[in-house]
């Protein structure tokens, strides 16, 4: 019964990793499609590259996800496993719920949500400190200092350029942005990628297949960044629209530096802080920070607010349907 839990656990934790592909492929190549550098079947290809190169970057975040959510140690193999499960499936259902409606919410915070609530109603031990400092702290400051830098950044790209002619200033800054949407794409699968290699090796832990002083195998990274890349591949056409068009219509200049800023803050959470933060948010700020150099009527603040409600609402949602699914499914898996 074990083994055949855990296969599950991996055949949806990749399902997983796919439609966080093409939830969040427009984090990556929005404002690039949106301005015109690149071709959107261009752009998803050279994605899709991209995510699975930095899936296989490192193994911080995943971690982070294996050991500093839930106690795996604070009930049987079988109910950690049945709350893994119960969390993909609330982290999938919130995904696909959001994706349906276009906004840009965090897959992330789905995963992690989803942990929480599973694990609350299946009756482990939730580190509500870890859950503190390592999600709820870097969802409320990255988006901020995401704005911030980017702000600041485009400030000073408009006095650098001040004299440019403008035609070929534009020209110069859509082929920049062909490196820095490959670096945000980098950066996706550095983040995103790491999450569903973390849930994998939860459970494999759980059941003795890993070993802890050896790390993630090297099969679940290689899974892991496969699912991912071909999700994006897929394309997510409907957030798309609303990052590249609906916030604010977006020159070269502007997706140059959203997405360059937006591609340092998830290094730096990913190398330096081992924190799990959502690519979207982080993307998603940016775009408003540069808009906001334009004048701040310039961004479209109720497409905004919408996006901001779908970032509370993520974590408690997504808890709600994986602790319903694990009340549900616990008496039908033993």
């Amino acid at each position: 019964m074990e083994a055949a839990l855990v296969v599950l656990v991996v055949a949806l934790a990749l399902g997983f990793d796919y439609t966080n592909g093409f939830h969040d492929a427009a984090n990556a190549i929005a404002t690039s499609v949106s301005t015109r550098a690149l071709t959107p079947r261009v752009a998803l290809l050279m994605a899709a590259v991209m995510n699975f190169v930095g899936a296989l970057l490192g193994t911080e975040v995943a971690e982070t996800i294996a050991h500093s959510i839930i106690d795996l140690d604070s009930q049987t193999s079988h109910t950690v496993l049945v709350v893994v499960l119960c969390a993909l499936v609330g982290a999938i259902v919130w995904n696909l719920i959001t994706w349906w409606f276009g906004l840009p919410s965090s897959s992330t915070h789905s995963l992690i949500g989803g942990l929480v609530g599973a694990g609350l109603a299946g009756g482990l031990l939730v580190y509500w400190g870890n859950v503190y400092d390592k999600v709820v702290l870097p969802m409320v400051i990255s988006p901020l200092v995401g704005f911030g830098l980017a702000f600041l950044a485009m400030v000073a790209v408009l006095w650098i350029w001040r004299n440019a002619a403008p035609s070929r200033t534009t020209r110069r800054f859509r082929h920049a942005q062909t490196v820095s949407a490959a670096a945000m794409a980098l950066g996706h699968g550095l983040q995103d990628a790491q999450k569903t290699m973390g849930v994998i090796y939860m459970a494999l832990l759980t059941v003795g297949w890993a070993d802890r002083d050896a790390g993630i195998p090297l099969w679940v990274k290689l899974a892991a960044a496969a699912a991912i890349s071909l999700g994006t591949y897929s394309g997510g056409w409907r957030i798309m629209r609303t990052l590249g068009r609906r916030i604010i219509e977006l020159d070269p200049a502007r997706g140059f530096v959203a997405e360059s800023v937006a591609a340092t803050v998830l290094y730096v959470n990913a190398f330096a802080l081992h924190a799990p933060v959502s690519t979207t948010h982080t993307i998603t700020s940016a775009i408003m920070g540069v808009g906001a150099t334009r004048r701040l009527s310039a961004v479209r603040w109720g497409v905004a607010k919408n996006i901001a409600f779908a970032w509370i609402l993520t974590i408690p949602a997504a808890a709600l349907v994986a602790a319903l699914a694990t009340w549900a499914l616990t008496p039908l898996l033993g």
